[in-house]
């Protein structure tokens, strides 16, 4: 593994008013390593995870990407957001674009890229999806798994150094998760490094390098899937996954 994390939280807080979801987080994410964070409704992994680009702010703490200090008041956030993909819970697609339009957005109006460049490196990410079919196509006339894998593919297009995946297919139905999560598995295998936000608890036991449980805005617990899922070691963690088990 190199030496310098593509991610790093050094003591993160997050209070909204009295509330304080996020109780100092340390984490480091390498390059090429799927983290999955697992936990119950209100732990604090969705804000953690916006943290991480600064779509919200934290209330203490450092977040360092590709070793810059983001939340130093004199960074262009802008500018590093175009290393930091971020794939949403309920796609954030425009409505009015077409999948490719939506895809190449940034790549005209940030980079400032002529439409044939943006659409060839668009549609060269629309391919990587299994979705060059729809290219044409607005977001309304898609699925929801459709529209969620032009979500992946917006985020890939900018060849940022990490993608956030925030909760990327509890929108869906069972019938378009499994395409959803193996574009992800497609894009670990190519080396992309991923923190992922996620309920699928077999999807994080078979895919993740990682996987983080948290509770209360704490990091509980974290090790090798095979550690975490199948000899958790903190009782919250193990009463967390008993239910998971149950359900299997």
């Amino acid at each position: 593994m190199s030496p310098s994390p593509i991610l790093e939280l050094v003591g993160l807080h997050k209070a909204y008013g009295s509330l304080s979801v996020l109780r100092g987080i340390d984490l480091r994410v390498w390059p090429g390593e799927m983290v999955c964070v697992i936990g119950p409704s209100g732990s604090g992994k969705s804000s953690m995870l916006r943290c991480c680009n600064r779509l919200e702010e934290s209330t203490g703490g450092q977040v360092v990407v590709d070793g810059t200090d983001i939340t130093r008041a004199d960074v262009d956030i802008n500018t590093v957001r175009q290393r930091i993909g971020m794939v949403f819970q309920q796609f954030n697609l425009y409505p009015h674009l077409t999948a490719l339009g939506n895809v190449t957005l940034a790549l005209r109006k940030v980079l400032g890229k002529s439409k044939a460049e943006a659409d060839k490196l668009g549609m060269a990410a629309l391919e990587q999806v299994g979705l060059v079919d729809k290219a044409g196509v607005h977001p309304a006339q898609l699925s929801g798994g459709q529209a969620q894998r032009v979500g992946i593919a917006r985020a890939i297009v900018l060849q940022p150094k990490l993608i956030l995946f925030d909760e990327p297919t509890s929108a869906l139905d069972p019938e378009t998760v499994g395409e959803v999560l193996k574009v992800m598995r497609q894009l670990r295998e190519a080396g992309m490094t991923m923190l992922v936000v996620t309920h699928e608890m077999a999807f994080a036991r078979a895919a993740a390098d990682r996987v983080i449980f948290m509770d209360g805005g704490v990091i509980v617990e974290q090790g090798p899937p095979a550690e975490v899922f199948g000899a958790p070691q903190h009782e919250r963690t193990k009463a967390f996954l008993a239910r998971y088990h149950a359900a299997e």
